[in-house]
């Protein structure tokens, strides 16, 4: 047996762009007083997956489609932070333009799903 999220592509995508960013981020070096930021973006890039798959056991499509405006939420925070990091030079340009094209099609397959559960 499987979870229904475990369907979804977009769940599976965005659970392996959380692990991209979390080994990313564990190759940072920076002063103890950032911890809270890379607390914050481990927390926000996993809780895109963990939204579309609190949405998907939810009992109707209008709470569906609201956790995945969450989800998307949780992705453009994640997005916020990781130019942040990409500015302070705690990452490459290469790294940050890796996972923002990640970001990008993610958005655009939240958006596609959205899309598809306002239909009747």
């Amino acid at each position: 047996m499987k979870f229904g999220y475990e369907g979804l592509e977009v769940w599976n995508r965005a659970v392996d762009f959380a692990v991209e960013v979390i080994d990313t981020i564990e190759n940072i070096s920076t002063d103890r007083k950032h911890y809270r930021l890379l607390e914050q973006i481990e927390a926000s890039s996993t809780s895109i997956s963990m939204n579309l798959a609190e949405g998907k056991g939810r009992n109707s499509k209008n709470e569906f489609i609201q956790f995945c405006y969450i989800a998307r939420g949780s992705l453009y925070e994640t997005m916020t932070l990781l130019e942040i990091f990409r500015r302070k030079k705690w990452i490459s340009n290469s790294t940050y333009s890796q996972l923002e094209k990640e970001g990008i099609e993610i958005a655009s397959m939240i958006k596609g799903l959205i899309n598809s559960l306002y239909k009747p």
